[in-house]
């Protein structure tokens, strides 16, 4: 990183009102060329593309010194003079670097960069949404392993004070025999960090089908707010929609969500149950813990089951839809029956 970047991430860390701390470092800020297949960047060769978004490009490449795959995340030139961005980027390499855990990418650490990027170790897989984009939903059981290895990760980041707050399957990695790894940190807060507010979530994943109510409203997130994502990803991955599939993300504050059994009847209504849990409108009602989650996932047998009000809420909304849907259809062949009438007689 440039002592630039350097100064201009130690103002916004350090959240200073200053208009000339932005200022002196801002001009020195200077863009970087692109960088593409072919290049190579200090002692990494950037073999191809693997995802490209509005902020950064993911490449696959090979560290000269070592000769090992690696993925290479490098902000777009543009990108580099926003210190807020960048930021948030050095907040997910610090825990790529800092923490182990065989479901989180390893970064691989170098002091002496040309540039600001992260290196991070390569991983064979896809991401969650292209197998679910291939086989539109998963088998209960093996969307249930997934769902029981992303719990261990999350209670492992938990217990680091941290939370990743843009949990979603385009941010989990799958790969042989369903091994995970949970990417997209650079959301992720840390204990006593600086506060993202709903507006800057917002603006950076648009009305995600995976925040949590509290989320939407403009609370932190917290632990319960990932185990609600994860809610989510879960009822996706075993009826292929989400639960809240309209326009309006404020839809989850309002509406219950067609129960999964509906959609499919290979989920059981223990399983069921579970997910209704983890998607609980109250934060207090969710899963106290990944751990808790866990609990229950791995021992679908000894759920109980109760009767639900947001079972009941659906079936008369269902019901509801369905009359309006009757009358409706109704009222419509109403003119076609008095024309068709006249014409015969």
């Amino acid at each position: 990183m440039t002592e630039a970047t350097k100064a201009g991430l130690s103002c916004f860390v350090s959240r200073s009102e200053s208009q000339d701390c932005y200022t002196s470092a801002m001009p020195n800020l200077t863009l970087k060329a692109p960088v593409g297949p072919g290049d190579q960047l200090d002692h990494y060769r950037i073999e191809s593309v693997i995802a490209s978004g509005s902020t950064v490009v993911i490449f696959q490449g090979t560290d000269l010194q070592t000769g090992r795959a690696v993925a290479i995340k490098i902000p777009h030139p543009e990108m580099e003079t926003d210190l807020a961005f960048l930021d948030r980027l050095r907040r997910e390499e610090d825990i790529d670097e800092n923490l182990s855990h065989p479901g989180l990418l390893k970064g691989i650490k170098d002091e002496h960069r040309s540039r600001f990027y992260i290196v991070t170790e390569w991983f064979d897989g896809r991401t969650l949404r292209q197998k679910l984009n291939e086989q539109k939903k998963l088998s209960p059981e093996e969307a249930v392993q997934i769902a029981l290895k992303l719990c261990d990760v999350l209670e492992y980041i938990h217990g680091h004070g941290i939370v990743h707050r843009n949990l979603r399957p385009e941010n989990i990695l799958v790969g042989a025999d369903d091994q995970i790894k949970l990417t997209g940190l650079e959301l992720a807060a840390k204990e006593g960090a600086p506060r993202l507010t709903f507006t800057s979530i917002a603006q950076l994943v648009g009305s995600s089908a995976y925040i949590s109510p509290e989320e939407l409203v403009g609370r932190r997130g917290d632990a319960r707010s990932d185990l609600y994502s994860l809610g989510i990803i879960l009822y996706e991955m075993v009826t292929g929609a989400t639960p809240f599939p309209g326009n309006d993300p404020f839809d989850r504050l309002r509406k219950h969500p067609v129960p999964p059994r509906e959609l499919d009847p290979a989920v059981t209504p223990q399983l069921q149950e579970v997910i209704y849990r983890a998607l609980e409108r109250e934060h207090k009602n969710r899963y106290a813990s990944a751990h808790d989650f866990v609990r229950d996932l791995s021992q679908l047998d000894k759920v109980g089951i109760g009767e639900r009000a947001e079972l009941r809420d659906w079936k008369k909304d269902h019901e509801s839809e369905a009359r309006r849907l009757l009358l409706y259809t109704a009222l419509a062949l109403i003119p076609l029956l008095i024309f068709g009438l006249l014409i015969y007689f």
